[in-house]
């Protein structure tokens, strides 16, 4: 049995223990995998010639280093495109790249493109349908560019929702290599959040119109960079960091600066001298420690429900297995340290102004609360993460995170904002499902109220608008899984929901479907599993049945006797916007506690 509990809590090596007993066959399997692919990598000086020359022919200025076998060769895999605005700033990152890989002695070439949507951009529309699923597709992408056996290690360009997921997930299969995650920075804060919030609540009464909406909107969302509130994008960005696949500190530097650059620079160079060396592969940095150290980070700052899904199946493509019973035990463990928005007021630049991950990352060492022995990029242990970045007369260098400078912000863990990391697990006979208490008031954990069932969201406005919804109610949302249609994210529901609850009203929300970092005040039991689709749970509710969302004692249930009921019919699958394209994906998914992957399911893994 491995030791996990030197300088640990308990219940923290209580956890890890467990994920590592049952996960004992199936890491050993991908670790074989992994060495077995160590051996094969073919010496490019024995590949065929014409292999080589199809591979060489584009690099015209790294041709003869290639060639000649110079150095090790940099795959990049880029999700680069310039209507997503965290993305935007990787159009000129390769050329760059290429030149900080060439001050090492080691080239650098576009292994492939994945695709990278945006939930805020289809967020209520067709398109959010797609949202889930392109995490496997950025999978099966990445597993594309990187077959063609020319790299010594890769460099990830991708910071959003299902992006980094999916980048990590294909990684993965090819992890006898060394990889880095490249991040590119949030954009500079934009209006108050309050005042965001405040007229997307106007707007759903009817008492702003869409000039001040879309004002209100492009003042919050307005230059390249992440979006500054604390979702899943920015959720990744600290999971990356905490089982050390960044540069210390680099989640959180705004695009165009030079501590930026700096930071990119250094990733290229690192990666050149880890490009061919088994010390520090990805399959040795992503194993059990890691994925707990990503789930207490998740919890300690209060990031995205999403990664409920992305975090069981980046572990699967590891050979690890990991749920929602392990998220909550090690949320009952991990005190909430950090409040930022939609969770607190301050965004992600303030969160990073206020001590940031480096913070973060002290406090949890100091307390015993995550695992500092974990296989980094860096040259030592997860200790390198609880530094800032900084230029020393222009040279990068790092120093001790020191206090917080915001205690609304941020806080030690031993006077933490909640005793728990506010992500708890509900379970009774409505199925199993995920509450983000850090984002609730606790008065608010429990909801007991008459249900109003609904097919979509677009159902849900037009009982709002009516006035069909002034009173207590637990608002139902089903046939959102992944089978269904591909698990949209359901933020339409928010401001109207808040209305109600701001009117006085005791409200929840109930749904197969997914809400993200971006959830809000209203408490709310998402990713309900068994999913609808076929007779789950959700589909034999009725309008009236008393529901019970209980965040105290994890309960999500209801009174009315199911047993002799029919299921309401499955709906027809949707067409257009090319949904059509991934019915096969729809057909094949797995739960969503398994990670929401028709991928992984066909894949045995």
């Amino acid at each position: 049995m491995t030791d996990t509990r030197p300088g640990l809590q308990d219940p923290i090596h209580r956890v890890t223990q467990r994920i590592i007993d049952k996960s004992k066959d199936t890491r050993r399997a991908y670790l074989d995998l992994m060495d077995r692919y160590a051996g094969e990598q073919p010496d490019r000086a024995s590949v065929s010639c014409s292999n080589l020359a199809h591979a060489y022919a584009g690099a015209v200025e790294d041709q003869d280093a290639l060639k000649q076998h110079r150095g090790p060769n940099i795959g990049i895999v880029t999700s680069y495109n310039d209507m997503l605005s965290a993305h935007q700033p990787y159009g000129r990152y390769p050329e760059r790249m290429k030149i900080y890989a060439r001050e090492k002695g080691a080239t650098a070439q576009v292994a492939g493109a994945t695709p990278a949507m945006c939930d805020g951009v289809t967020q209520g529309q067709d398109g959010m349908e797609l949202s889930l699923f392109s995490r496997d597709v950025i999978a099966m992408s990445t597993g594309v560019a990187l077959s063609h056996a020319m790299y010594d290690g890769v460099a990830m360009l991708g910071i959003c929702d299902k992006i980094v997921p999916g980048l990590l997930m294909g990684a993965l299969r090819y992890g006898h290599m060394p990889a880095l995650f490249v991040p590119s920075g949030p954009m500079p804060t934009g209006i108050p959040n309050k005042e965001k919030q405040r007229v997307r609540q106007l707007f759903a009464e009817g008492k702003v119109g869409r000039d001040a909406l879309l004002e209100s909107e492009s003042a919050s969302y307005h230059s390249p960079g992440t979006c500054t509130f604390y979702g899943t994008a920015n959720s990744n960005q600290m999971m990356m960091e905490l089982m050390g696949l960044h540069i210390p500190g680099s989640a959180f530097v705004q695009p165009g600066t030079k501590l930026r650059q700096a930071l990119d620079r250094a990733a290229v160079h690192r990666l050149a001298e880890l490009s061919g060396t088994a010390e520090r592969t990805l399959a040795k940095c992503v194993d059990e420690k890691a994925i707990v150290n990503a789930a207490i980070g998740l919890l300690a700052t209060g990031g995205s429900t999403n990664h409920a899904i992305h975090l069981p199946a980046i572990a699967r493509c590891a050979g690890i297995q990991f749920d929602w019973t392990d998220m909550a035990e090690l949320s009952h463990a991990v005190p909430l340290i950090a409040r930022v928005y939609p969770n607190g007021s301050g965004d992600v630049n303030q969160f990073h102004d206020a001590g940031g991950i480096a913070y973060v990352v002290a406090q949890l060492l100091e307390a015993g609360l995550i695992h500092r022995d974990i296989v980094t990029v860096g040259t030592g242990d997860l200790g390198e993460y609880a530094k800032e970045p900084w230029l020393d007369d222009e040279m990068l260098a790092w120093r001790d995170a020191g206090d917080t400078t915001d205690d609304t912000m941020l806080r030690p863990a031993s006077d933490p904002f909640q005793a728990d990391g506010g992500m708890r697990l509900l379970q009774g006979n409505l199925g199993r499902a995920c509450f983000k208490s850090s984002a609730v008031d606790k008065e608010r954990w429990t909801i007991e109220a008459p249900a109003r069932v609904f097919q979509t969201q677009h159902d849900v406005a037009e009982a709002f608008a009516k006035g069909e919804l002034d009173r207590d109610v637990v608002v139902v949302v089903r046939f959102q899984g992944p089978r269904a249609n591909g698990m949209p994210e359901l933020h339409k529901l928010t401001p109207a929901l808040g209305v109600l609850q701001d009117r006085g009203y005791r409200v929840a929300l109930v749904t197969d479907g997914r809400m993200s970092g971006a959830s809000g005040k209203v408490p709310a039991a998402i990713h309900c599993s068994p999913e609808a689709l076929g007779g789950g749970p959700l589909s034999l509710l009725r309008d009236g049945d008393m529901v019970r969302v209980c965040a105290d004692g994890g309960e999500l249930s209801t009174t009315a006797d199911l047993s002799a009921r029919t299921p309401a019919p499955d709906p027809a699958p949707a067409h257009g916007l090319g949904r059509e394209l991934f019915a096969m994906l729809r057909l094949h998914a797995d739960e969503a506690e398994r990670g929401g992957s028709a991928m992984l399911a066909e894949a045995g893994l």
